[in-house]
């Protein structure tokens, strides 16, 4: 049974950091791509940010890109999402994905930028 647990979501304020975490279970973690999305309140779900498996290669959305850093411990099944430079229009719920017979996600994990 496939399970994504999001942790390290919390309040902050504007210009400060934090780290999400990802625990993965279920499935081989090292052979999928693993995404970062996230959901602002009344908003759709938007893509963050995703890592390739070998090569680890990595994309980000346009408004992450150069704060934000998605990373992997295959060897412990964990995703991160390192967040720098938080800003009041980084808060949403936040989750992680992957795609295998289907989509999955986890619960979330709400982060709130405000001072």
């Amino acid at each position: 049974q496939v399970q994504l647990v999001e942790s390290g979501g919390g309040l902050v304020q504007p210009g400060s950091s934090l780290k999400l975490s990802c625990a993965a279970s279920g499935f081989a973690f090292r052979r999928y791509i693993m995404y970062w999305y996230r959901q602002a309140p009344g908003m759709g779900r938007e893509f963050v940010a995703n890592i390739a498996t070998v090569d680890i290669g990595t994309n980000y959305a346009d408004s992450v890109k150069g704060r934000f850093t998605i990373s992997r411990d295959n060897a412990n099944n964990i995703l991160y999402l390192q967040m720098n430079s938080l800003k009041p229009e980084d808060t949403a719920v936040y989750f992680c994905n992957t795609r295998i017979d289907k989509d999955y996600w986890g619960e979330g994990t709400l982060v709130t930028v405000s001072s």
